[in-house]
């Protein structure tokens, strides 16, 4: 028989090899604006799925079943996390500023992983940078890489 009329294997579609969305081990503290994203991604990929299950699209059901295992992992062990107004040093969801040597300042807002975007001012809680600012106050120093930064504000974001 030809191959033309046999049913092809998933091995053969490639469906096979899109594997898992890897989870962090780490706690997953989320700010509120990240459980309302976490939750806006699970509807928006719902949608998607019935989509995809309605027009028998096999690898788009594949892709968004493995995103939707990745943001339901996510959403059931997100911890949300807001800082105290009076907190006088370095904590998840605080907008920090720091400035290196040469006079050059840079602002963070420290958030969960899966928010996290530095070139929008956003940095995970478990980067190095954020690491070596938890606990700290202005006028604090905290090294990374070798570089110090001086904190020089902090606000509740």
């Amino acid at each position: 028989m030809s191959r033309a009329f046999t049913r092809q294997d998933d091995n053969e579609t490639g469906l096979s090899d899109i594997g898992e969305r890897p989870v962090s081990q780490h706690r997953n503290l989320v700010t509120p604006n990240g459980l309302a994203a976490m939750d806006k991604e699970l509807a928006e990929l719902r949608e998607e799925f019935a989509k995809a299950e309605a027009s028998g699209d096999r690898e788009r059901i594949a892709l968004v079943s493995r995103d939707l295992r990745y943001w339901n992992a996510r959403r059931e062990s997100a911890e949300v996390s807001v800082p105290d107004t009076d907190s006088k040093v370095v904590r998840f969801g605080m907008r920090v500023t720091v400035e290196d040597d040469d006079g050059k300042r840079k602002s963070w807002t420290i958030v969960g992983e899966d928010e996290a975007d530095a070139a929008h001012g956003t940095i995970s809680h478990v980067s190095p940078m954020a690491i070596a600012m938890f606990g700290k106050a202005v006028g604090d120093v905290a090294t990374v890489n070798g570089k110090d930064w001086e904190i020089v504000a902090l606000e509740v974001a």
